[in-house]
């Protein structure tokens, strides 16, 4: 099991890596935000030799227009693992079953040298998503023993704290398994 972080504007660009194989770094969301601590958490992350993703949080609506901007955004280097990430706005709604496939879809078709994963919650996955369509992986948030959501589905991700950052783990034998996983798109 392999232990990393994901990051947001709300992070340092400076995060702690010790001990870490990889880092998740939100992108962009809808089709007007980018995280101002972008490229400096990558770069971070990078200078420490974990394996990168970026994650776009996906509003309901305009999911080609979202899919371009996050593409055009998330730097653009194979064997980076790109995710959606499907939850309640802030406004109280979310985007659709059809919606959240066919982004992941979407940026699939293009960005075809990156892994394009799903990102929600238990909640989520049990109670609204009806197609059970992650793309290349699920990365799944449940707040339990790290490595032991409570799904029963194949997970490759698992987000199991948010105290004091967002701690995940990965199921993966070592670095080099999650790089190699990673670049074989």
């Amino acid at each position: 099991m392999l232990r990393g972080i994901d990051v947001s504007a709300y992070q340092s660009s400076s995060f702690a890596t010790d001990g870490l194989s990889f880092a998740f770094i939100k992108a962009t969301e809808g089709r007007s935000y980018v995280n101002p601590k972008l490229a400096a958490q990558a770069k971070h992350a990078r200078d420490a030799g974990l394996v990168v993703g970026f994650y776009h949080f996906l509003w309901p609506g305009n999911l080609t227009a979202q899919a371009e901007y996050f593409v055009k955004h998330a730097p653009e280097r194979a064997g980076d693992l790109l995710a959606v990430d499907w939850e309640t706005t802030g406004e109280g709604t979310h985007a659709t079953n059809a919606e959240k496939d066919a982004f992941i879809r979407k940026v699939r078709q293009l960005r075809p040298d990156n892994r394009v994963l799903l990102y929600c919650n238990r909640h989520y996955w049990l109670n609204v998503d009806t197609t059970s369509y992650a793309g290349d992986g699920l990365w799944i948030a449940d707040y339990v023993t790290a490595g032991k959501p409570r799904i029963k589905a194949k997970w490759r991700f698992h987000q199991y704290t948010d105290d004091p950052v967002d701690k995940d783990v990965a199921d993966f034998a070592s670095k080099a398994a999650l790089r190699e996983w990673a670049a074989d798109a």
